[in-house]
């Protein structure tokens, strides 16, 4: 019965997180439109909405001395983040592509981007990821450390300025109100909620299964952080925004990778053990490089194939295989 009640609890904060992030997705629009920001640019700032459970539980672990669940909700979240998010856009755009005229037999069975969602978004991705791999894995600064946070947070600063830089176009004029200003702020309350919750539930529900926090991080509440962006990609791509839809789930990473590593450092989190960090950030990396290489080296260059898709899922299930039968 208590591990029921564990699970429900963890469910409803995950439901608290989405509805809390979901009423931050519509003001971030809006500046996105206002700035005049190309789609790849304004995934940037619609992660800061999807990406907040993740940062939010980061915060909540951190606070709460139960920083091995908030490293496991980092790495695992980047992992499971890009197949399921592609997934989810690939099947959500093919009603558009069956409805279009002009679409060729091609276009049926593949999913379009903009060239931007490469250099805007996959390859600073990557870049942030070499860093943080060179800040976290070497044996003489193994571990997140204070000055390893800042130097994130810089790192994620830069690449918002980039993705700003790039591809401007006309700004829009838009239309504030009090009410929506007001509702943001109760959905970034509940967020902050349905981020404690979730990180008291996975250290419930990880005591009760007899497994350890870092592995309930990684499966269990990293799982539970994507479902905002599952939901918010399943809308975007449905309404035509296929790009920002598709990229979106690298700008999430990307915050994830940056602010969601912020508080986990100013705590001081060693690695103790290297292995599970190693193969878990290795294929964080891969995942990413995958979805840059299709994008630019696919048969149909800037888009998704479905067997690309159904790659994309593959090295999931390897990594789970990987995970079960070599390092656990």
């Amino acid at each position: 019965m208590k591990l029921l009640f564990w699970v429900l609890v963890l469910a409803a904060a995950a439901w608290g997180a989405h509805w809390g992030a979901d009423k931050l997705a519509e003001p971030l629009k809006k500046l996105r439109q206002q700035w005049g920001l190309s789609e790849a640019a304004g995934a940037t700032f619609i992660a800061l909405a999807t990406a907040s459970p993740e940062v939010g539980t980061n915060v909540a672990s951190a606070v709460q001395g139960l920083k091995d669940i908030g490293l496991g909700n980092l790495l695992g979240s980047n992992i499971i983040s890009v197949p399921a998010i592609v997934t989810v856009a690939y099947i959500a755009s093919r009603k558009n592509a069956r409805n279009s005229s002009e679409s060729s037999r091609r276009s049926q069975h593949s999913m379009r981007v903009k060239p931007e969602a490469l250099y805007v978004q996959a390859l600073p991705y990557l870049a942030i990821i070499a860093l943080a791999a060179i800040l976290t894995v070497p044996q003489p600064w193994r571990g997140l450390q204070p000055i390893d946070g800042w130097i994130m947070l810089v790192a994620y600063f830069i690449y918002v300025a980039q993705a700003i830089m790039r591809e401007r176009q006309d700004a829009q004029a838009v239309r504030w109100n009090k009410k929506e200003i007001s509702v943001a702020v109760i959905g970034v309350l509940l967020l902050g909620l349905g981020a404690y919750l979730t990180v008291t539930a996975t250290e419930n529900i990880v005591s009760l299964l007899g497994i350890s926090k870092l592995i309930g991080g990684l499966f269990i509440t990293s799982t539970m952080s994507i479902a905002p962006e599952i939901f918010a990609t399943w809308s975007v791509a449905r309404s035509g925004q296929v790009t920002a839809a598709t990229t979106n789930v690298i700008a999430d990473n990307t915050v994830t990778m940056t602010l969601a590593f912020f508080p986990l450092a100013l705590v001081n989190l060693p690695v103790e053990n290297l292995l599970i960090f190693s193969v878990n950030l290795g294929f964080v990396a891969l995942l990413g490089a995958v979805y840059a290489a299709f994008i630019y080296w696919g048969a149909d260059k800037n888009s998704f194939q479905l067997w690309e898709v159904i790659a994309l899922n593959g090295v999931y299930f390897a990594y789970l295989a990987v995970m079960i039968y070599a390092v656990l």
